[in-house]
């Protein structure tokens, strides 16, 4: 083993609080709180729909467990104002957005629709890390729609793909239709993980569906897109690389289980946009792919913000270095810094694609 190179790549002992990479900042808070989901067992890869599903469960109770500390760490945010619409899907089920914007406004806004992390399968957009995300934005003069879709497991579910992702497009066509009473400018979509997936997918379909010019933009956050985890490509060097940095393949193999059962989606770039053939990729909006450097899900990204470029789609894909799987917008308190020079890169983003 050479090592020399990266994280597990050279040394199998690795870790994020160990990796000469790592923002120290954020290694020392790992060090401290350990697992994500403190006291839930791993799962492993071969792990049945049940034992997945009870998986999703117990980690979003344990996780749970920080959002009091979360809402009393979060700031006060006096000029954004906060509604709530339910509204039908395609499905014929309620979905929820929560409507964050500045209170006092002079016209147009440019508008993000959130599409929240959890690997399709679990948390919710009530989650106060979210809530924080979309205030955040509101406050520096955006409209921020989060949605509230159905999960694969956890509280909102279970309700395997393409459900979902139908609530994160019917989502996106109500925030189009009423343009006008939301007095935006443009949609970008933006999610983190799970949600860089959905914010994808979401537009895919729309190309597919055929309503995709009414989505100006994509800004995916360490996209979650693969869907090869239990047995990863040698392209998806990252995965072994970083393996274990918060995220875990295995883990992410049983969760993909979660959201598609069978197996039968495997190869649908619906359900995995890495997996879209470059004749699917052709007429898809400007996207923005962020990426993180010690995420197992790094690659991925890159990979596909490649085959956007090979398409002929505008791209910009950027790594945020020294940071772990969502790292950019999951540390707000202990690097500032960073959580608002991605919050500005977004709402840049958004803005452009207002005034182009």
């Amino acid at each position: 083993m050479d090592k020399t190179l990266p994280g597990k790549l050279g040394n199998p002992n690795a870790t994020f609080e160990t990796d000469s990479r790592a923002d120290p900042r954020i290694a020392a808070v790992m060090a401290l709180a350990g697992d994500l989901a403190p006291g839930v067992e791993e799962i492993p890869a071969d792990a049945s729909y049940e034992e997945a599903l009870a998986y999703c469960s117990a980690f979003e109770d344990a996780a749970a467990l920080t959002h009091p500390m979360q809402v009393e760490m979060m700031p006060e945010f006096p000029t954004v104002e906060v509604t709530t619409q339910v509204i039908k899907g395609v499905d014929g089920n309620n979905i929820s957005l929560y409507v964050h914007q500045p209170s006092l406004r002079t016209g147009p806004l440019p508008c993000v629709m959130h599409t929240h992390g959890g690997g399709m399968v679990l948390m919710t957009a009530k989650d106060p890390d979210y809530v924080r995300w979309r205030n955040a934005l509101a406050a520096m003069g955006l409209v921020v729609v989060g949605v509230e879709f159905r999960n694969g497991g956890g509280s909102l579910g279970n309700h395997p793909f393409p459900a979902g992702l139908n609530d994160c497009a019917s989502a996106a066509q109500w925030v189009d239709a009423n343009r006008e009473a939301l007095n935006i400018s443009s949609l970008v979509i933006s999610g983190e993980s799970g949600g860089g997936n959905l914010s994808i997918a979401t537009t895919l379909k729309a190309l597919k569906d055929g309503w995709v010019e009414k989505i100006d933009g994509v800004y995916a956050m360490c996209p979650y897109i693969s869907g090869s985890y239990a047995n990863p490509p040698a392209e998806l060097v990252s995965l072994e690389e970083n393996d274990g940095y918060i995220l875990n393949c295995s883990m992410m193999a049983a969760l993909v289980r979660v959201y598609d059962p069978t197996g039968e989606q495997a190869n649908n770039s619906l359900a995995w946009p890495l997996q879209a053939r470059a004749d699917e990729l052709v007429g898809l909006p400007p996207h923005i792919i962020s990426v993180n450097e010690l995420d197992p899900l790094r690659d991925e990204g890159l990979v596909f913000s490649r085959n956007l470029l090979a398409a002929g789609v505008s791209v910009v894909a950027k790594t945020v270095h020294g940071t772990p799987h969502a790292g950019d917008m999951s540390f707000p308190d202990i690097t500032p810094d960073i959580y608002q020079e991605t919050a500005r890169s977004l709402y840049g983003f958004a803005s452009a694609l207002s005034s182009s």
